[in-house]
């Protein structure tokens, strides 16, 4: 039998499909989310989230020393907001004395040249657990965009290198930029949530910050998940309204929205390995139907793959001890 070609041969052995491998991690595509509480000597294990914690700030920051150390350059702020805090104004998230805008000065303290981001949405702060005003049952779009820019601007004024907004609002990105450019936030950047899906597998998040709406569901804010090409219209739209990066979540279900944003756009695609997602892994690794080390390089990889340049993701460390 003669073949002018034998693809096998580029499979023979691990150097020489390392050597030829088209995807490759390094713990320079993680970005490693973080849960914050008040409180002080306080790691609390997510009971969704078996291995993930929300931790007091003290404990945090020895947490984001350990992450440097590892190679891990940004992280992602979500805090816990005392439930006397919440109303329906969200005017916590803008305190400057807030835990979030605590949090980013103690973090850039401690490790200055951490890149941090910061979640830009009212739900943790809201005592509807939405990530919008309410007013008569309804999210309304115009002032939850409002209170977002005087969080964003907070954010900016604590050392946040990037605000991440969540909420999917109209118009809040050029919004956002808008008032960071007028106070001369000129090198902090937007890290937009641009084709966020109204999806089921934020379910453990939710259970991590408390914050699941207290009525009705988010649809009527994030996008659909029979959709595809409106997540291009979102994405193109945040990108000419002042976007430096753009996101795509969840990441694993939506492989193929990934690839289509990373095709539509010349800005840097994030992607974000959401909790669900995670809890699956963790869930089926427990029971024994799945190899939980090569699931989590397997899945990252293939979010990679899809044209994720960064990958929010809770497996961050475990990822990089993988990769040593």
């Amino acid at each position: 039998m003669y073949l002018q070609r034998r693809n096998r041969i580029l499979r023979t052995n691990a150097s020489i499909r390392n050597l030829v491998a088209e995807t490759i991690l390094t713990p320079a595509d993680f970005i490693a989310p973080l849960f914050i509480d008040e409180g002080q000597h306080v790691i609390f294990e997510i009971p969704s989230m078996p291995g993930y914690y929300r931790r007091s700030l003290d404990e945090t920051i020895k947490e984001v020393k350990e992450l440097w150390s590892m190679g891990i350059r940004s992280v992602l702020l979500f805090v816990k907001a005392a439930d006397d805090t919440k109303d329906n104004t969200g005017k916590e998230s803008w305190n400057p004395d807030g835990l979030m805008q605590r949090s980013i000065k103690a973090i850039k303290d401690a490790v200055p040249e951490m890149l941090v981001m910061t979640d830009v949405a009212l739900d943790p702060y809201s005592s509807y657990g939405h990530d919008g005003i309410v007013e008569n049952g309804e999210i309304v779009n115009d002032p939850t965009v409002e209170a977002l820019l005087k969080m964003s601007l907070s954010h900016a004024k604590a050392g946040a290198d990037f605000v991440a907004p969540s909420d999917m609002m109209d118009g809040r990105i050029g919004a956002i930029r808008k008032v960071l450019e007028e106070n001369n936030f000129t090198k902090t950047g937007i890290m937009s949530y641009s084709a966020k899906y109204a999806s089921c597998f934020y379910g453990p998040f939710r259970d991590a910050l408390d914050s699941a709406p207290g009525f009705g569901d988010k649809k009527t804010y994030q996008m659909d998940y029979a959709n595809r090409i409106e997540a291009i219209k979102e994405t193109l739209m945040d990108v000419e309204e002042g976007a430096d990066i753009v996101m795509v979540k969840p990441a694993m279900a939506y492989l193929d929205i990934i690839r289509e944003v990373k095709n539509s756009v010349t800005v840097p695609v994030s992607a974000y390995h959401v909790s669900g997602e995670y809890a699956m892994i963790k869930a089926a690794s427990k029971m024994g139907w799945l190899n939980e080390e090569k699931a989590i390089i397997e899945s990252l990889t293939s979010i990679k793959r899809a044209g994720a340049d960064l990958i929010a993701t809770y497996f961050a460390k475990d990822a990089v001890k993988l990769l040593g």
